[in-house]
C-alpha cells in the first residue's frame, strides 16, 4: 500500500515523540501490505474499525493514539486524515466524514 500524507504522522511524532516507534511499526506494516478488502486489514490489525465512507480507524500504541485513514483498495493507497490522542479522537463527531 502507498501511504499518502505520511508527513502528517511525521509532524505529529515530532510533537509526541513517545508515539514514534508505534507509528513507525504501523507505517512499515502498511507499506508492505497488499490489502484487497477490510478482512485483509483485520488480519494485520485486529483492532482496526471500518467507520464507513471508506474511512478506517486504527488504535496505535495500545489505544493511546488513534489514526483515521481512507483506504482505496484497488489503487492500493492509504490516505492519512487524522492523527491524535484517544481523547482528541473522542471529540470528533463523525470520523467517517473527516
Amino acid at each position: 500500500m502507498r501511504i499518502i500524507s505520511l508527513k502528517t504522522i511525521k509532524n505529529y511524532v515530532e510533537q509526541h515523540p513517545e508515539s514514534k516507534t508505534a507509528f513507525q511499526r504501523w507505517a512499515k506494516k502498511v507499506e508492505k501490505a497488499q490489502w484487497k478488502n477490510f478482512a485483509d486489514v483485520k488480519k494485520d490489525f485486529s483492532t482496526a474499525d471500518n467507520v464507513g465512507n471508506q474511512h478506517y480507524v486504527f488504535n496505535i500504541k495500545g489505544n493511546d493514539f488513534r489514526l483515521i485513514v481512507v483506504i482505496q483498495f484497488t489503487p492500493q493507497f492509504v490516505l492519512i486524515r487524522f492523527v491524535g490522542t484517544h481523547a482528541e479522537y473522542d471529540r470528533i463527531p463523525d470520523c467517517s466524514t473527516i
